[in-house]
C-alpha cells in the first residue's frame, strides 16, 4: 500500500478489473459503458537522482528484472507524456461540454422566444376577438334596453287604461262588470318587475349564437373549444358583413351588365374573365349546354354567345383582324398635300449601261465596286439636279434572276426609265421591265444607250419596241425617248427635263405631317447594326424614335440613315432612309407603318405571323391523300440536290432562291432547305451537315465558330460574288446527279451453222460471221425469227483451237454463251458495245 493516498498500489500480478466509463457524444448524448483495466507496471526514479526502477505502485523494492536505467528513464517520459496528453484530452472535453451546454442553453431560448411570440399572438387575437365580441354585445344590450323601454311605456299606458277600467267597473274589453265577480272590492293587477320580465324574455345558453364566454385557451382551440368546433374568425366576418348588408338594405345586389368582346375563339378562362364571373360557374353552364370542356380549352364564337347571353350580358362580336384598324388609313385633306419629288426607277437588260447612266447622273462610282460589273443589289439614291430639282432613283438588277426586284422596283415608282443599248437590241430583260411598266401603270422614259459606240443603231431600238407596243415619240408615239451616252455624258441634261416634265403633269403631292408609310425596298442583318431594312417614305414623316411595324416585324426607330452613309433625324416623302432598330429583318417589298405604341405594333406582328402560319398548313392541308402518295411515288424516282442559301440581303436571297427552283427536269432537281441573310452560323452548318448538303454564301461569310464547325463536320462552304457563277456551278453539281446516258453500237452479224457439244464447256456454236466483227468483250443478243431470246455476254470465243480477241466479217468462230445454252443452228446472234455518254443540265 502507497500510504501517501491510500490506495490499494498497482501490481503487476494481479488480473484484469472491470467498471464503467461515461461516454460523452455530440448533442449531449451519454452512454454508460463496462470496460476493464490492465494493471500495467509503473516505472519511478530512485530517490536521490538515481537510476529509474520499476515498482508497483511506485514501490522501487519492485523493479522488474532485466531493465537497464535507459529503458527505465524513457518508460518514465513516456508515462509523463501520456499523463500530459490526458489533461489536455480533459480540457478539450470540458470545452466541448460548455460549448454544447451553451449551444443548448441558445437553442432552449430561441424556442422558448418563439412560443412567447406565438403566445403573444394568441392573446392579441383572442384580444381582438374578446373586442369584437365586446362592442357586439354592447350593441345588442343597447338595443335590448331600447325595446324595453318601449315594452315598459307600453306596459305603463296598458296599467293606466286598466285601472281607469277597474275605477268606473268596466272590463277592458269594453263589457260591463256584474254578477258575482262585481261583489266587494276589485283585487289591484301586480305589475311585473323589470327583473321578472328579463329572466323571462331572456334565452337560455343553450339557445344562444354559441359564441364562446370566457378567453380561448391554446388548449381549448386544438380540442375544438368549449363545444365543439369554433367559427373562424373570416367566419365572423362574413356573418358581420351579410348582416351589415341586411340592415342597411343591400342583401340583393344589382347585376352587373357588361359588354363581351368575342373574338372567332376563346379560351373559357378568358371568356370568364371578361363577364367578371367565376370559372367555375361558366364551364358547368357549358357541361349543362352539352359541352365537357376545361378552363383552358376553347370554344367557338357561336357557343360563347349563347352563353353571355344566358349570364345577362351584351355581345359586341370583334375579329383579330380588328387589330389593324389602328393603322392610320384617313385620306389626306387636300390643303394639307405638299409637292414631293418623283421616284424614277432605272430597268432593263444586264450590262445596258442602268447604273453607269444613274452614276454620270449623280457624279459617282457606283459601278466600279460591283461583283462582276453587274448590279445585284436594288439601290436608292437622291439626286438634286443643277436646277435644283431633287429627283429619287432606284437602280434594279438586269439580271434574270432579279425579276421580284423589278417587279418591286414599278410598284413603288412614280416613273421608270427603261434603259435600251443602241449597239445590242430589246432583250429579255427589256421585254420584262416594259410589261412590269405596264402592270404598274406608271408611264415611260425610253433612254437609248450607248450611243458613242460606232456599232450603235437607235433606229433599230425603236423598232424594235413597236413588236412590243411601245411607240415612242419619234415613231409619231406617246412615249419619251432620249439618245444618251453615260460615257461620255451626252444626252443627260435633255432626260432630266424629260424627267421634269413627265413629273409635273403627274403633279406628285403628299402629307407629310402624317405618320409615315413606306415601302421596304432592301433588307439585310448587318452583323454590327442588327436587321437593317432600306425604306422608301412614300407619305408623312418618319422620325427617330416613331414605333412601326413592317410585314411580320416590328421595332422603334433607332437611327436613320440617308444615301450618302449621314446620320439624319427625319425623312418625308420621297426620301430612302436605312432604318435601323428593328426585332427581325422584314421581307423586301413589306409595307412600313408608323403606330402610337409598342403593343399595338407587337400584336399587329405577332398576328400578320400567325396568319402566314395559317395560310401555310392551310395550304398543306389541302393537298388530298391521293396528291400526296402520287407526290412520294414521283420523288422517288427524282435525284434532289440540297442547298443552304445565305445572301447579304433579301432581295438576293430571293432572287437566288427562284433561279434555284427553275434548275432541273424531271430526274433531278436541286431543292433550298433553307435561305436567309447575314452571316453563315453554326446552326447552317449544322443543318447542312444533317442533309448532306453544301453551303453557299453569296456576298457573306462564315463566322469563325462556323467555319471551325464544318472543318469539323466535314460541310462544304462555297463562296459566290456573281449569280452567273453561283448558277452555273450549282447546275454542274446537279448534272453529276443524272444518270449516264447509255448509247448501243452495233458492230457485228454472225449465223449459227452448227451447234457442238464439249465437255467442261457446253453448247458451242459454230458461226460465220455475216456482217461487221465479233467481239469477246462485246455484248450479244440471241435472235430466233427476229425475236430477242436471250441478251448476254460471250464465254468464249474461238477460232480453230485458239481464244481470240475477235473475229473479222466473212470468217468463222466458236462461241458460247455465259450460262444459257439453247442455241439452234440458224439462230442469229448480234454483237453490239455499249458507251456512257454523261448528261448536263441545259
Amino acid at each position: 500500500m502507497n500510504d501517501s493516498d491510500g490506495k490499494k498500489t498497482l501490481g503487476v500480478r494481479g488480473g484484469p478489473r472491470s467498471g464503467q466509463v461515461k461516454q460523452s457524444f455530440s448533442h449531449g448524448r451519454t452512454k454508460n459503458v463496462v470496460v476493464e483495466t490492465k494493471r500495467k507496471r509503473v516505472v519511478v526514479p530512485k530517490p536521490g537522482g538515481g537510476k529509474a526502477s520499476v515498482t508497483g505502485g511506485g514501490d522501487p523494492s519492485r523493479r522488474p528484472a532485466g531493465i537497464s536505467d535507459v529503458e527505465m528513464e524513457r518508460r518514465m517520459k513516456a508515462l509523463q507524456a501520456a499523463k500530459a496528453n490526458e489533461a489536455d484530452e480533459a480540457r478539450a472535453r470540458e470545452a466541448e461540454e460548455k460549448r454544447r451546454a451553451e449551444e443548448r442553453e441558445r437553442r432552449r431560448a430561441e424556442i422558448e422566444a418563439k412560443e412567447r411570440e406565438e403566445r403573444e399572438r394568441e392573446e392579441r387575437a383572442q384580444a381582438k376577438l374578446e373586442a369584437e365580441a365586446q362592442e357586439k354585445a354592447r350593441k345588442e344590450k343597447e338595443q335590448a334596453a331600447a325595446a324595453k323601454a318601449e315594452a315598459n311605456k307600453a306596459n305603463a299606458q296598458a296599467s293606466a287604461a286598466a285601472d281607469a277600467a277597474d275605477v268606473q267597473g268596466i272590463d277592458p274589453n269594453g263589457a260591463s262588470r256584474s254578477g258575482p265577480a262585481r261583489s266587494g272590492l276589485a283585487t289591484p293587477r301586480r305589475r311585473e318587475t323589470d327583473q321578472e320580465r328579463d329572466a323571462r324574455t331572456a334565452k337560455p345558453k343553450s339557445q344562444g349564437d354559441g359564441r364562446r364566454s370566457g378567453k380561448l385557451t391554446l388548449n381549448q382551440a386544438l380540442r375544438g373549444g368549449e363545444g365543439g368546433r369554433q367559427r373562424s374568425m373570416a367566419s365572423m366576418k362574413r356573418k358581420q358583413d351579410r348582416e351589415r348588408r341586411k340592415h342597411m338594405g343591400q342583401e340583393n345586389r344589382e347585376k352587373i351588365v357588361r359588354d363581351v368582346q368575342l373574338p372567332d375563339t376563346i379560351v373559357v378562362q378568358e371568356l370568364a374573365n371578361r363577364m367578371a364571373e367565376r370559372v367555375a360557374d361558366v364551364v358547368k353552364a357549358l357541361m349543362q349546354s352539352g359541352l365537357m370542356v376545361t378552363q383552358n380549352q376553347a370554344i367557338d364564337a357561336d357557343t360563347a354567345e349563347l352563353i353571355i347571353e344566358e349570364f345577362g350580358h351584351r355581345v359586341q362580336r370583334v375579329s383579330y383582324a380588328d387589330v389593324e384598324d389602328v393603322i392610320d388609313t384617313v385620306q389626306d385633306k387636300d390643303e394639307d398635300l405638299v409637292s414631293r419629288p418623283p421616284v424614277i426607277t432605272v430597268m432593263g437588260h444586264v450590262d445596258h449601261g442602268k447604273t453607269s447612266l444613274l452614276d454620270a447622273i449623280r457624279h459617282a462610282k457606283v459601278v466600279a465596286g460591283e461583283a462582276g460589273g453587274i448590279t445585284q443589289h436594288i439601290g436608292a439614291y437622291q439626286v438634286t439636279t443643277d436646277s435644283g430639282q431633287v429627283l429619287c432613283f432606284l437602280d434594279t438588277p438586269g439580271h434574270a434572276a432579279f425579276t421580284s426586284m423589278r417587279s418591286r422596283g414599278a410598284q413603288v415608282t412614280d416613273i421608270v426609265i427603261l434603259v435600251v443599248a443602241a449597239d445590242d437590241a430589246v432583250m429579255p430583260q427589256t421585254v420584262e421591265a416594259i410589261h412590269h411598266a405596264k402592270a404598274a401603270g406608271v408611264p415611260m422614259i425610253v433612254a437609248i444607250n450607248k450611243i458613242d459606240k460606232p456599232s450603235a443603231n437607235p433606229t433599230k431600238v425603236r423598232t424594235d419596241l413597236l413588236q412590243h407596243e411601245v411607240v415612242v415619240e419619234k415613231m409619231s408615239g406617246d412615249v419619251l425617248d432620249v439618245e444618251v451616252s453615260a460615257a461620255t455624258g451626252e444626252g443627260l441634261d435633255e432626260l432630266l427635263e424629260n424627267i421634269a416634265l413627265q413629273a409635273e403633269l403627274l403633279d406628285l403631292r403628299a402629307n407629310p405631317k402624317r405618320s409615315a408609310v413606306g415601302a421596304v425596298i432592301e433588307a439585310q442583318l448587318d452583323v454590327g447594326r442588327g436587321p437593317v431594312a432600306t425604306v422608301l417614305v412614300q407619305n408623312g414623316t418618319l422620325r427617330q424614335g416613331d414605333i412601326f411595324v413592317v410585314g411580320q416585324q416590328w421595332g422603334k426607330v433607332r437611327a436613320l440613315i440617308n444615301d450618302q452613309g449621314d446620320r439624319v433625324t427625319e425623312a418625308g416623302p420621297s426620301v430612302p432612309v436605312e432604318v435601323l432598330g428593328l426585332n427581325g429583318t422584314p421581307e423586301a417589298g413589306d409595307v412600313l407603318n408608323v403606330v402610337d405604341t409598342e403593343a399595338q405594333a407587337r400584336e399587329i406582328a405577332e398576328f400578320r405571323e400567325q396568319q402566314s402560319k395559317d395560310k401555310r398548313a392551310a395550304a398543306g392541308a389541302a393537298t388530298t391523300l391521293e396528291q400526296m402518295l402520287a407526290k412520294a411515288k414521283a420523288d422517288q424516282t427524282v435525284a434532289e440536290l440540297p442547298i443552304v442559301v445565305k445572301a447579304d440581303v433579301q432581295g438576293s436571297a430571293e432572287a437566288i432562291v427562284q433561279v434555284m427552283e427553275k434548275i432541273g427536269n424531271d430526274e433531278v432537281r436541286v431543292r433550298v432547305l433553307h435561305s436567309g441573310v447575314g452571316a453563315i452560323t453554326e446552326s447552317d452548318i449544322s443543318l447542312a451537315e444533317a442533309s448532306g448538303a453544301p453551303v453557299i454564301g453569296f456576298n457573306v461569310r462564315a463566322n469563325a465558330s462556323a467555319r471551325n464547325s464544318a472543318n469539323q463536320k466535314g460541310v462544304e462552304i462555297r463562296y459566290y460574288s456573281v449569280i452567273y457563277d453561283l448558277v452555273d456551278d450549282v447546275k454542274a453539281a446537279a448534272s453529276g446527279l443524272l444518270s449516264a446516258e447509255v448509247r448501243e453500237t452495233f458492230i457485228g452479224y454472225a449465223n449459227i451453222k452448227e451447234v457442238f457439244k464439249v465437255s467442261n464447256v457446253g453448247k458451242v456454236a459454230g458461226c460465220l460471221v455475216t456482217e461487221g466483227v465479233a467481239r469477246r468483250s462485246a455484248g450479244v443478243r440471241l435472235l430466233r425469227d427476229n425475236v430477242v431470246v436471250h441478251e448476254g455476254t460471250l464465254k468464249t470465243l474461238k477460232r480453230f483451237k485458239d481464244e481470240v480477241p475477235e473475229v473479222q466479217s466473212g470468217q468463222e468462230c466458236g462461241m458460247a454463251f455465259e450460262n444459257y445454252d439453247d442455241i439452234r443452228p440458224g439462230d442469229v446472234i448480234e454483237i453490239f458495245e455499249r458507251e456512257e455518254v454523261e448528261r448536263t443540265l441545259g
